[in-house]
Order: C-alpha cells, then structure tokens, then sequence
C-alpha cells in the first residue's frame, strides 16, 4: 500500500450511504496515513444503510455549511442509492464536489457515487465504473460506463459494488498517492 501520511479525505455522505462503502474505505485511508473527516450537511450523525437495513450512525467530523474543500486533499463519494440521490439534490453538496473537481483533486467514487459527479458536471468525456443501474445515466452525461472493478480515468477512480472494495482500495490509495499533495491548512 502506498503512503499517503497527512493527506486530508473528505467523505461526504448523507444519511442511506452504504455502509461498507465508507468503512472499508476509510479503515484503508486511515492505515495508510490519510486524515479522513465525514462531511455531511447533517448533523451530529448520519446513519448507513447495510445491504437490506439500517446500519450504524457515524459521527459527522464536519458539517457541510462549514467545510471548505481547500482544506482536503481528495474526496470520496460512498455509494448506497438514498445517500447520493439525497445529495445530488442539495446545492451545497454538489458545489462541494464540483470544487474537487475543479481544482484537479482526486476523487473516489463508488456505486451509486456517480450521481453526484454527473451533477457536478465531471462526469462528461469520462470512463467511469458504477452500479449498472447508473449506466444509461451516465451515458446520457457523456461518460463511458465501464463494467470493471476499478477504472482510474485522469483525477477520477470508480468501481462498481462493494464486491470490488479490495480493488477499489488499493486503486483509489494509488491515485491519492500520486496526485494529493498535503494539505497544510
């Protein structure tokens, strides 16, 4: 696994994010040194979703109305359908990601993620992996939806399902190792 000692992840979710999605892929972020935050525009917690269920409520380490994305690194969007539906929908949330974008950041995104990427308009002229569901979605964004267990296009990692986490891990760490230098802020 690579170093990424100090870089700073945002993880933003809303509540329905699923759940191995943001704890596999943190507990891999957190070994390798990253510093990852949960933003949310909820606040104090928000709560996963388990395959078929609820799952566990996470503390929100910063709440969206006050994160700036100058202060992180890299960003990575966990899927689950409610949490990137929800997101698309709020403003803030999608100029949050539309700011990594923007500035060349490196971005994770898994699932379901990629709503919220062809809401920040990013998704265009982009090889992108996904849930198969998302595949005429993200077509009609001008994206390639590929059908793969880790596709790096640029600035940009996706993966299918949790299935693929291990894959996803190990591609999102390398793209954050090589392109997200350290924030000091």
């Amino acid at each position: 696994m690579e170093n990424i000692k100090g870089l700073r992840v945002a993880i933003l979710v809303e509540d329905g994010f699923e759940q191995v999605e943001l704890v596999e892929p943190r507990k891999a972020l957190d070994q390798a040194g990253a510093k990852t935050s949960i933003v949310s525009p909820k606040s104090p917690r928000v709560r996963g979703w388990n395959f078929t269920n609820w799952g566990e409520e996470l503390p929100v380490d910063v709440q969206l109305d006050r994160a700036l994305p100058e202060n992180f690194d890299a960003l990575h969007l966990p899927g689950g359908v409610m949490n990137p539906d929800t997101l698309r929908m709020e403003p803030k949330a999608v100029a949050f990601v539309k700011a990594f974008f923007d500035a060349g950041k490196p971005v994770a995104v898994i699932c379901h993620g990629p709503w919220t990427v062809i809401e920040a308009g990013a998704a265009r002229g982009r090889r992108i992996a996904s849930w198969p569901s998302l595949k005429t979605d993200l077509r009609n964004a001008g994206a390639e939806w590929v059908d793969e267990a880790a596709v790096v296009d640029g600035n940009l990692v996706s993966s299918r399902n949790p299935k693929d986490i291990p894959a996803f891990n190990r591609a999102m760490i390398d793209l954050f190792a090589r392109m997200g230098a350290p924030t000091r802020a």
